[in-house]
């Protein structure tokens, strides 16, 4: 018996046995090996093109999501200028509503001031008018102390009273 070559018996029963495994084998575990493999090879592939899939999604979301980011910024902007310019046209409302009043008051104030003055001079004419009606008075009492003398001046006064009528 040598090392390199065993008995021929031994070879067709070691023949057999192989035979029998492979044809076991055969039957039943490659069919299922070979189906378990597909279904992996089919699940990776899957997997493989879910992962595509998601990725293609989240490169869409990321898009979609800077075009928001965008909107929204531009949206604030244009937000942010119509309150600037509301700001701007309250301000200058402001202004013109507080110059009209302030012109208001000072017209009142100008025309209070004129009837005051005018009440004034009024007052002032009515005064000299009483004050010279009681200067004359005592003087025409002075100066006509006798009868002489009030006729003298009834008779000058119906002289020029005729003097005005030619």
């Amino acid at each position: 018996m040598s090392l390199l070559m065993p008995e021929t018996g031994l070879v067709i029963w070691m023949l057999l046995a192989f035979g029998v495994v492979f044809f076991i084998l055969a039957k039943w575990g490659w069919p299922v090996i070979t189906s378990m493999a597909e279904k992996r090879a089919t699940f990776i592939s899957e997997s493989l093109k879910s992962a595509k899939e998601a990725n293609e999604q989240m490169e869409n979301l990321k898009t979609e999501m800077q075009s928001v980011v965008d909107n929204a910024r531009n949206e604030q902007a244009r937000i942010l200028k119509d309150a600037t310019h509301t700001r701007e046209t309250i301000i200058q409302e402001a202004k013109q509503k507080a110059q009209t009043e302030a012109n208001k008051i000072v017209e009142d104030a100008r025309a209070r001031m004129q009837i005051e003055r005018e009440n004034i001079l009024n007052e002032i004419r009515v005064q000299v008018v009483e004050l010279s009606v009681d200067i004359a008075e005592k003087v025409i009492r002075k100066e006509l102390d006798g009868e002489n003398k009030q006729i003298a001046v009834i008779s000058k006064m119906l002289d020029e009273m005729g003097s005005l009528k030619n």
